[in-house]
């Protein structure tokens, strides 16, 4: 009788462990987390996608949707996702959504605050998802101002390997000042809660080309000629600022694009993405 209860809790303890193996996620497989939550605030949640035989040298790219601050959802991006798995097969993704301004709630910087907590939280999840803690930022008009202003401003934070901006907002006083679109001040003024004139210090805060130095991230820069939102001097005055100061940069401008890549000029952006975090990403 000992015998046998000896064999019944060896059974159980052997059917115990293979429940639990079996739900782990092995390394060797691809998998994806959805809306992931990285605060309390409903908003904050972030798709992560892991891919099959990483391990602690797998770069994760932070992924950021643009919509001027106010708009915008993760899932514009999502059709990026399979584009860049198949150009990048080793890289992690991380698709995120954060606060947006909503009258007078959200003002900026609290999506500066939410790129900076998300960054921290998947940089603390490294072990368990089996990667390393090395990031790439890689964002979208507002999101490209985004990944800029927290690869270069928040330097206290692990640096970003590199950055990819898509026509991204690189000074934002100066988008104020020099606005293509006569509405752009009135929209500034909505986002932050100030004119230039009242408040300097948050426009100043706010943009990225203020926080270039020696030590920042290789960049890549990708803007359309004929964008009637962002104008391209925003980004030949960036690369103008990383060149003084011998960061890695390129800046690329097709000269039949907008506010927005499609088609050919699409594709060709996704390859230099690829080209460029090939040499500088991992």
């Amino acid at each position: 009788m000992r015998q046998f209860v000896l064999i019944l809790c060896v059974s159980m303890i052997v059917s115990s462990c293979k429940k639990e193996a079996s739900s782990l996620v092995r390394p060797s497989e691809a998998t994806k987390q959805l809306n992931v939550s990285y605060g309390s605030d409903p908003a904050k949640k972030v798709d992560i996608y892991l891919p099959g035989d990483r391990n602690d040298s797998t770069v994760l790219a932070v992924m950021i949707h643009g919509g001027s601050w106010a708009n915008g959802d993760k899932t514009e991006l999502n059709s990026y996702i399979p584009a860049l798995q198949q150009r990048l097969p080793h890289f992690a993704f991380a698709n995120v959504n954060y606060r947006l301004v909503k009258g007078t709630s959200n003002r900026f910087p609290a999506q500066e605050n939410d790129i900076r907590e998300v960054v921290s939280f998947l940089q603390s999840k490294a072990l368990e998802f089996g990667i390393s803690k090395e990031i790439v930022l890689l964002g979208i008009s507002a999101g490209g101002h985004l990944a800029l202003l927290q690869g270069y401003k928040h330097t206290g934070d692990r640096q970003p390997k590199a950055i990819v901006s898509l026509f991204g907002p690189t000074d934002i006083a100066d988008l104020y000042t020099n606005p293509i679109n006569p509405v752009t001040p009135l929209g500034l003024i909505g986002i932050t809660g100030y004119s230039l004139e009242q408040n300097p210090t948050v426009y100043t805060e706010s943009s990225p080309i203020n926080y270039v130095t020696g030590t920042s991230a290789p960049t890549l820069i990708l803007q359309g000629a004929q964008d009637s939102i962002v104008p391209v001097s925003q980004q030949v005055r960036l690369k103008a600022k990383l060149d003084e100061n011998n960061v890695p940069v390129e800046l690329v401008i097709y000269p039949n694009a907008g506010h927005g890549f499609y088609g050919t000029n699409l594709s060709n952006a996704l390859d230099q993405i690829r080209d460029f975090l090939l040499v500088h990403g991992q």
